[in-house]
């Protein structure tokens, strides 16, 4: 969503770097920019004046004129404004804290992806050790409280027995029980939502705030309706006082601005994204690590989350191990390609790489590395275990087998295996140099081939 963004960004930035030392005019030249960026990404105007005014009176102090690298401090000023503007410093991690069953409500209009995103909600709960509940109260939009069964089944997770036509304030009030007596220490409530606001739907979700007092009320953005977004969050907000927002689509190609809007204008924090459509894609809202990859730093701690995520301990602790007695082979190879897979997409992991992004975007019409990825496993399937264990053995009839396999060409077999080879021989040089010669390797401009 923010690459256009980040891009504008970097461009301004670009000039403040072409200037050796920073005048007050050249400040306000590149925010009067950085406002023209923001309105053009549909944020707020209001946000913008204020997020400007608050820029600006930190820029231009002497600190920042007089530093050795002042466009640099400029650029850590917006970081650190942009931060705010989303909610840096606030606690924005969901509430639990109470006697169980504990209700989450999710409310928001129709099509805003309330229901994938209860069903998100309740995996990213399970995964914390919590033993959800999904209750389906949107007993008007046609096959609604199907969809979250068919959720429910894909994720291995309950989902309490509704039928269309029933009072949605009884529902809620019948699962609790039925949760308090089965053991299901949280609620989430998947309420109706409309094309418009009507007063029809405020007055019901009122009466199961009223009836289940939930402990979080979640107003459902979808990030792709830009200030519509924010309009509709503000008026949930006045009626139901909401606990926080989940924005949904943020890996959509919309502008950005309902993201950097809502909690200025709403005062409400932003707790989680939906950042794809599988179910696992669910996360906490960092509003600091989101303000870095809007100005194309990067997101290494995410990254690191990640891999925690995805790579098991006993699973790496295996992989560590038959490293060390088969040595790297395309066997160990293609295993560690899997494990890498399981973190997401290779694009949504390298924009999480400070300078990656760029890198790619500069790459153009290249390859994307999702399917480079996806053919380079399809080679190695392809091959025999013996062969992934000795990939010396394969002659050209081997290699020719192997291409009309996995539906690729024996030029591309061949410059798998080159590729390989050369990983081999950089495998073999860091564990002759140990750690700090990695370090150094890397240092010099090594990485890996592929």
């Amino acid at each position: 969503m923010f690459d256009n963004l980040t891009e504008k960004f970097d461009s301004v930035f670009k000039k403040l770097r072409g200037h050796g030392r920073l005048s007050e005019e050249n400040i306000r030249d590149a925010l009067r920019e950085v406002r023209l960026v923001l309105l053009e990404a549909d944020v707020n105007y209001k946000v913008v004046k204020d997020f400007v005014a608050s820029v600006t009176a930190r820029a231009i102090g002497q600190d920042v004129l007089k530093s050795l690298t002042p466009a640099q401090q400029v650029i850590k000023v917006v970081r650190d404004e942009l931060g705010l503007l989303m909610g840096e410093g606030e606690d924005n991690s969901l509430d639990l804290a109470a006697r169980p069953p504990v209700a989450v409500m999710l409310c928001g209009l129709q099509g805003a992806g309330k229901t994938t995103t209860c069903g998100k909600l309740a995996l990213k709960l399970r995964k914390e050790k919590r033993n959800p509940l999904l209750v389906p109260a949107d007993v008007y939009r046609p096959a609604a409280i199907e969809q979250l069964k068919t959720v429910g089944r894909q994720i291995g997770i309950p989902v309490y027995d509704t039928q269309p036509g029933q009072d949605p304030v009884a529902i809620c009030e019948a699962a609790r029980h039925f949760a308090d007596l089965n053991g299901y220490d949280t609620l989430i409530l998947d309420t109706a939502g409309r094309l418009h606001i009507d007063q029809e739907l405020m007055g019901e979700l009122s009466r199961i705030k009223a009836s289940l007092d939930p402990r979080e009320i979640l107003f459902v953005a979808d990030a792709m309706t830009g200030q519509d977004a924010v309009t509709v969050a503000k008026a949930f907000d006045e009626l139901l006082n909401i606990t926080g927002v989940v924005l949904t689509k943020l890996d959509g190609d919309a502008r950005g601005g309902a993201a950097l809007s809502i909690r200025a204008v709403t005062g409400k924090p932003v707790k989680l994204v939906g950042l794809g459509e599988k179910l696992d894609a669910l996360e906490t809202f960092h509003p600091d690590r989101m303000a870095q990859r809007i100005l194309g730093m990067g997101d290494v701690l995410s990254l690191i989350e990640k891999a925690e995520s995805a790579i098991d301990r006993d699973q790496a602790a295996d992989m560590e191990q038959r490293l060390r007695k088969e040595g790297f082979n395309l066997e160990t190879f293609r295993d560690q390609l899997q494990a890498v897979k399981k973190m997401g997409s290779m694009e949504s992991i390298l924009k999480l790489i400070p300078g990656a992004g760029k890198a790619l975007k500069k790459a153009g019409d290249m390859q994307l590395p999702d399917k480079e990825l996806k053919k380079i496993e399809a080679i190695i399937n392809s091959m025999t275990r013996k062969e992934r264990r000795d990939h010396k053995i394969l002659n050209g009839s081997r290699r020719l087998r192997i291409a009309a396999g996995s539906g690729t060409t024996v030029q591309d077999v061949n410059q798998l295996l080159k590729r390989f080879t050369e990983a081999q021989k950089m495998m073999k040089k860091m564990q002759k140099l140990g750690p700090k010669g990695l370090k150094s390797l890397m240092g010099r401009g090594g990485g890996f081939p592929f």
